[in-house]
């Protein structure tokens, strides 16, 4: 193989990687802190509950369950653990994930500002 065949199917093989892998995204959580200052209207960044429980270790934590927060019926019994995979689905579609949960949010549509906000989200401890 010459040269410049050598380095044309190097190129093509990084092209299709590129195409296959996709271009990704980092988490931002300094993004993801802008976005959550629509949040910050129900929701606490400490255990503080306001009109929505406070968000504080919210990864890892059950579903329903923040002491005094009067959550619905759909969510206590939702059995849920947060991730960041279900609360990616919840933020993108808060009634698909828990049909019948009190959050009258329509969701987040936007998949960058929804993996950036999760990255947020985790940076509460």
């Amino acid at each position: 193989m010459k040269h410049t065949e050598t380095v044309g199917a190097i190129i093509a093989v990084l092209m299709l990687t590129c195409t296959v892998a996709g271009p990704g995204h980092a988490q931002d959580a300094q993004h993801g802190k802008a976005i959550f200052k629509a949040c910050a209207t129900c929701h606490a960044t400490d255990h503080a509950n306001r009109v929505g429980p406070g968000l504080e270790e919210v990864v890892g934590r059950k579903a329903g369950t923040v002491p005094g927060f009067r959550y619905s019926n759909a969510m206590k019994n939702s059995a849920i653990v947060w991730d960041t995979k279900t609360l990616d689905a919840y933020l993108e579609s808060p009634q698909k994930v828990v049909p019948g949960n009190s959050m009258p949010y329509a969701g987040l549509k936007d998949a960058t500002d929804r993996t950036d906000l999760v990255a947020y989200l985790a940076t509460l401890k």
